[in-house]
């Protein structure tokens, strides 16, 4: 299995959490592929621990969907598709519909303003054609709201969500930049939390999650096999 030349070292934190953070960013940026047997031994004489937190970092990663364990066998990285976005967009678009409810009552002046320069400098990321740098920026924008939300089961599963749809990107939509339409939504959103239009703040959050999968889908050529989910409001 490949293993990065440069490893940064443990830090202070637990070494399943090192193991565990490593491995999920191999997966997704592609250093291990799908299909890609992952060796508890090699992991841990790379990184410098035991074996056993490596063994606990992959069955968390089992749980998120990174990895399939095959009991007495091997472990392997779990193969990822195109039309998996079917599967991811829908419930991180209700998930965010949810987040911006309980946004609503907590938004200040600050934080409003921290939206607006991160959406800034996502506006500038598309300016230049830095995809990695849009992605990282829409990220953070969405991240600030569902942490102002202050709910933990949905930043718990909007994290593992929003880490899936990472790998698809750096997998099938590299060359694939957002469009305007993502900045001015995002306008839509702050303007949304000022006058405090709770229905206006559902709509825009659910339509600038839905409108990328149908995009990403189209340029893919892949059916609609989801339709009847995806159709009308998730919340």
């Amino acid at each position: 299995m490949p293993i990065p030349p440069r490893i940064p070292p443990v830090p202070q934190h637990s070494s399943k959490s090192y193991a565990m953070e490593l491995l999920q960013r191999w997966i997704i940026d592609g250093t291990l592929g799908d299909g890609e047997r992952i060796s508890d031994a090699v992991i841990a004489e790379a990184l410098g621990i035991s074996r056993t937190p490596v063994r606990e970092a992959l069955l968390i990663l089992e749980t998120q969907g990174f990895v399939e364990m095959r009991r007495g066998r091997d472990t392997r990285v779990r193969a990822v598709q195109a039309r998996d976005l079917y599967q991811l967009y829908p419930p991180l678009a209700a998930l965010q519909r949810a987040a911006v409810r309980l946004a609503l009552p907590r938004m200040t002046s600050r934080i409003l303003d921290e939206l607006r320069e991160i959406n800034g400098r996502f506006a500038e990321s598309l300016k230049e054609h830095d995809v990695f740098k849009a992605m990282e920026h829409d990220e953070e924008f969405h991240d600030l709201i569902v942490e102002t939300a202050e709910n933990h089961y949905i930043t718990a599963f909007v994290g593992t969500l929003q880490l899936h749809i990472r790998r698809l990107k750096y997998r099938f939509f590299t060359h694939a930049l957002p469009g305007d339409a993502s900045v001015l939504e995002h306008e839509e959103l702050i303007r949304a939390f000022e006058t405090k239009d709770l229905d206006r703040l559902g709509t825009v959050m659910e339509a600038n999650w839905l409108r990328p999968m149908y995009e990403l889908a189209q340029a893919l050529d892949i059916d609609d096999i989801a339709s009847s989910e995806t159709a009308g409001p998730l919340l």
